[in-house]
């Protein structure tokens, strides 16, 4: 009872404070599988989304880049691709959604590609200091044979290469790599760094996060959770080779992992256990700590049927071992035909003890509510235990897909998506944050 009432005080000390979220973008969305797809830079914000067309029919399949300034509280958003009118139904997809690079010389490089059915990354690279302002798009081609999907940029000094993790190379639909020394002005394709060894086509779901001098973490999955039970697993790339949690050499990057389980296995998922890989940060000790989903009780349901209760879970890397907790009710399924979307769940990338959910449950009782809404998570003991405040309270819409952008100074900005979803094709999202 104490517990319950600690959580009634909290909801009722919300309400009473409660700030109005700012307004950032009118029409966009992003998959969470391309980073940072958020930056502060220069006391702005560097947002990348895919505009769907709804305040304006000519945005339709825009990539776009909105620059907001924290300051003056003022935003501008301007376009890295639009696409020709037969070719806007293709690029109406949050896949597509562009991933940020600072480089040295305060330019910013953008990468997107297409979900999976050409073989081109296109970029472009921004003015000095001016994320408005941007060079021609350019394409780099992998392989011919690639279908290519994602993009997630980590520089690692050690190593004076910019790495781009992606999927698809040579249509393998499986994590893959490139990189580059110029810091994105030419490239050079890598290899599939995590196989799979089936006959029917899988893609392993992986989140990074690094150093940024010479260590790139990795949390990834079996494959599709719509395909596999999927469990959760860790590796690190560090000195040339991907290694287990605790440091050891499996296999050279450009060799890459055989099958999934030659990782560190921080979650055992089963059938009425499906997990997907959400967040990935490291700890001022640079540990990894992260954050995923878990379907519940599914076994032998149909599409459709399944994805009605959903969890969520923490995990940490202590040095020796991975520990993990499930923390709170994610609620169902996001929409049909994707039993295992949720409204997600992130990391705060300077504070390991906080995350932000976004659930139709409430965290604590499970008690469904019309609409996902946002819930700031505390833990003081590892993720045991976490302390609930609402975000958002009463929602006409959905908020969905929190991010946390890394800000080295000032208080913690949270992004999300508010609208309606109704799949990764369809849908009606703005942009709005709070800085807490």
């Amino acid at each position: 009872m104490p517990l319950l009432f600690a959580y009634l005080f909290a909801l009722i000390g919300v309400a009473m404070a409660a700030q109005t979220p700012q307004l950032l973008v009118d029409d966009g969305g992003w998959c969470w599988f391309e980073d940072e797809r958020v930056i502060v830079h220069d006391n702005k914000l560097i947002i990348g989304t895919v505009a769907a067309g709804t305040k304006s029919a000519d945005r339709k399949g825009n990539v776009e880049v909105t620059v907001f300034d924290l300051k003056s509280k003022t935003g501008k958003t301007v376009v890295l691709h639009t696409p020709t009118d037969a070719d806007r139904r293709r690029w109406l997809d949050d896949h597509n959604s562009p991933a940020f690079y600072v480089r040295p010389d305060n330019r910013i490089l953008a990468m997107y590609s297409l979900h999976g059915v050409d073989e081109k990354k296109y970029y472009r690279i921004s003015e000095p200091n001016d994320a408005t302002k941007w060079g021609p798009e350019q394409i780099y081609v992998p392989s011919p044979t690639s279908k290519v999907t994602y993009t997630n940029l980590h520089y690692l000094s050690a190593e004076k290469r910019l790495y781009d993790f992606f999927r698809g190379l040579h249509n393998s639909f499986k994590p893959s790599y490139m990189w580059s020394e110029d810091m994105g002005a030419t490239w050079t394709t890598g290899n599939v760094f995590i196989d799979v060894p089936l006959q029917f086509r899988h893609r392993p779901y992986v989140k990074y996060a690094s150093n940024g001098r010479d260590t790139v973490h990795i949390a990834y999955t079996d494959g599709h959770p719509r395909n596999f039970d999927n469990s959760i697993y860790h590796i690190s790339y560090q000195g040339g080779n991907l290694r287990t949690s605790e440091g050891k050499p499996i296999r050279p990057l450009k060799e890459g992992l055989k099958e999934p389980g030659e990782g560190t296995l921080v979650y055992r998922g089963d059938a009425n256990n499906v997990a997907w890989i959400s967040d990935l940060h490291i700890d001022s000790k640079e540990r990894p700590y992260l954050v995923f989903s878990v379907q519940k009780d599914s076994a032998g349901m149909s599409d459709g049927k399944a994805g009605e209760d959903h969890r969520y879970h923490y995990a940490r890397w202590t040095g020796s071992k991975w520990e993990q907790h499930e923390i709170a009710y994610a609620g169902s399924k996001l929409y049909p035909g994707e039993d295992d979307y949720t409204g997600n769940v992130c990391v705060d990338p300077r504070d390991p003890n906080t995350v932000i959910i976004s659930t139709n449950a409430d965290p604590v009782t499970e008690k469904r509510q019309p609409h996902r809404e946002l819930y700031r998570g505390v833990t003081k003991d590892g993720g045991a235990h976490f302390t609930w405040t609402a975000l958002t309270r009463n929602s006409p819409q959905d908020n969905i897909r929190p991010v946390i952008p890394v800000r080295h100074n000032g208080p913690r900005v949270v992004l999300w998506l508010r609208g309606i979803m109704r799949t990764y094709t369809n849908y009606d999202f703005e942009v709005v944050a709070l800085s807490e």
